[in-house]
């Protein structure tokens, strides 16, 4: 009888020891594939920041091999230029048409060429740096935005200038020019990575489909919506994050700028979109050109 009341608590003891023993090693087993779970989210976004890094280097490659080859061209032109009019020059000369104070006025005035080309070295070199500025421009928005569908957020740059399309089904809902919360959110990302950037002047687009408006007493047609929808955003940039006023443009395109097909849902899905384009500091650029 005393050996049954001393074999039951050890019994007791070693299935208490089991118990607790699996639920701790469930615990830990739940929390490592969480943590794995969220390694691998970490890769494929690390991944994909790297491949949107390769493919904006391999753009500037591109660039950078089409402008040296016209610098090349033009360097070519310069050279062939000097090389034919020394030779007019000489022939001038034998010929006694011009003096020889005449041709040399004329041979200073080749020499300039050669400033010339370094002038346009000079902006080319200034477009180069335009160039990188607008690539560091795209990352920062595109790491502040996220992982956003592309179908949704579409960055890009077109001809030196930076384009940022968001769906209206991001922004606003059908007919509406009141931002959703979730644009609040898209937006103040957006509005934080050009504040960074006090040099920087942008205009806020609103663009819609063809369809026409009915029974809506705030909005008399698409343009009035197009306007609206870009004047809200401005309004907020202002007011919630203190962007300078007199850096933001607002316009309404209405319907007459579509980039797909109206004839279809999916189309003028596409169409619904507002565009924040980054403009182009012409006024320093002018200066570039102004002589010395």
């Amino acid at each position: 009888m005393k050996r049954k009341l001393f074999v039951f608590p050890l019994l007791l003891t070693i299935t208490l020891f089991s118990c607790v023993s699996t639920k701790k090693f469930q615990v830990l087993t739940d929390k490592y594939a969480g943590l794995n779970e969220q390694l691998v989210a970490s890769q494929k976004e690390t991944k994909a920041c790297r491949d949107e890094k390769s493919e904006l280097e391999r753009q500037r490659a591109i660039a950078d091999a089409q402008r040296e080859a016209q610098i090349g061209s033009l360097k070519d032109q310069v050279e062939l230029l000097k090389k034919n009019n020394n030779v007019a020059i000489k022939q001038l000369e034998d010929l006694s048409v011009i003096s020889s104070s005449q041709a040399e006025s004329i041979k200073k005035s080749l020499d300039n060429i050669g400033s010339k080309d370094a002038y346009i070295q000079s902006i080319q070199q200034a477009a180069a740096r335009k160039d990188s500025l607008n690539m560091a421009l795209v990352m920062n928005l595109k790491g502040a935005i996220g992982d956003l569908n592309d179908q949704d957020v579409n960055i890009k740059v077109d001809k030196g200038v930076v384009y940022v399309d968001i769906s209206d089904k991001v922004l606003f809902k059908t007919g509406s020019f009141d931002l959703s919360e979730q644009a609040k959110t898209v937006l103040g990302k957006v509005a934080l990575v050009l504040k960074n950037q006090p040099d920087i002047e942008f205009m806020v687009e609103g663009h819609t489909d063809n369809v026409a408006l009915k029974g809506n007493k705030d909005l008399q047609d698409n343009w009035d919506l197009s306007v609206k929808r870009a004047t809200t955003i401005v309004r907020m940039f202002q007011s919630q994050y203190g962007m300078e006023p007199a850096k933001m443009v607002a316009a309404g395109r209405s319907e007459y700028q579509p980039i797909a097909d109206n004839s279809t849902e999916a189309g003028r899905s596409q169409n619904r979109r507002t565009r924040i384009v980054i403009l182009p500091q012409l006024d320093q650029f002018f200066k570039l050109l102004e002589r010395k």
